[in-house]
Order: C-alpha cells, then sequence, then structure tokens
C-alpha cells in the first residue's frame, strides 16, 4: 500500500465528488485531465479503454473512478477513489435533501434547479469533447458524434441503430 500514491488520489477526487451534479459522467473531463496531464498516472489510451470498460460494465456512472484508481494503486486506489467519489457527494445530499423538502417552493429552490441543468449538460458535453478529443479520431470522429447527436435529438432513431452506423463509418473509412 503506498500511502502518498493514495493521498494524492483522494486530494484529486474527494473536490470531484461535489462536482457530480448530473452524475458521474459529468466529472470524466476532469478525471481524464487529472489522470492523464496533471498526474501522468496512465496515457489516453489507458484512460480511453477505462472509459469503455466502465460504459460497458453494469454500475454507476463514476464507476470509471474506480477503474482509475485500480489501474494507479491497485485494489486500496481502488476502495480509496469509490469512497472518495461517492462518500462526501452522499453526505452531502442527505444533509440537503432535509433543508431542500423544508424550503421546496420557495423560489430560490427552483431557481438553483433551474440553474444546475444547464450546468449538469455544459459538464457531460465537455466529457464527450474530452473523450473525443482523447481518442483522437479526427474529424471523421466528430462529424460522426455531431450528426448522430441531431439525429437523436430530432427524431425516435434507437442510439443502438446510431452505435452500429457509426461503427460501420470508421470500418469503412480507418485503415
Amino acid at each position: 500500500m503506498n500511502l502518498p500514491l493514495l493521498g494524492q488520489l483522494l486530494a484529486v477526487f474527494v473536490p470531484l465528488s461535489f462536482l457530480t451534479v448530473g452524475g458521474g459522467q459529468s466529472i470524466v473531463a476532469d478525471v481524464h485531465r487529472q489522470s492523464v496531464s496533471v498526474h501522468g498516472w496512465m496515457s489516453d489510451g489507458q484512460f480511453l479503454d477505462l472509459f469503455a470498460l466502465s460504459r460497458l460494465t453494469p454500475g454507476p456512472g463514476a464507476l470509471l473512478v474506480t477503474l482509475v484508481g485500480w489501474q494507479v494503486a491497485g485494489v486500496w486506489g481502488a476502495l480509496a477513489v469509490s469512497a472518495a467519489i461517492f462518500v462526501p457527494s452522499s453526505v452531502l445530499v442527505y444533509g440537503l435533501a432535509t433543508v431542500w423538502s423544508r424550503y421546496r417552493t420557495h423560489k430560490a429552490t427552483r431557481a438553483i434547479e433551474s440553474g444546475l441543468a444547464p450546468v449538469a449538460a455544459g459538464m457531460i458535453l465537455a466529457a464527450s469533447c474530452t473523450v473525443l478529443r482523447a481518442a483522437e479520431g479526427g474529424v471523421w470522429a466528430w462529424s460522426v458524434a455531431a450528426l448522430s447527436t441531431l439525429v437523436l435529438m430530432w427524431t425516435r432513431v434507437s442510439p443502438l441503430l446510431m452505435l452500429a452506423l457509426g461503427g460501420a463509418v470508421f470500418l469503412l473509412v480507418m485503415p
């Protein structure tokens, strides 16, 4: 067990816990920045592998951080970052739930709720851009992502169909 490394992991992931507005997906951009750029714990490719694995497996969207902890410091790292990401925000939400229910009808409460929705959407958009940039798929990746987003926003096409079509485009275009 490497205590200084576990301390670094906690210092990164405890503050991120409070930013999980909209779920674990909202912090992917900063998890990438901290893991790859700031601390150099892994490469873009390793991060993308962990990201893909976290999306394929059942569980919370924040499973990515557990995998990052595992990659960086084994079982102790996985346990440390899991606690760091879930415990602080859970305690905060539990405390706020009491206050929130008491002031549910107040104008300020509704304003805060309305303001958090675009913040969460922006953080998830940043996560998507981070993953696209790290994947180094170039113009094709960005084009497929933009077209898929537009199609999914304006039609009732199955997301699975869009995934299959996106995969087909890359099989045809990439060497």
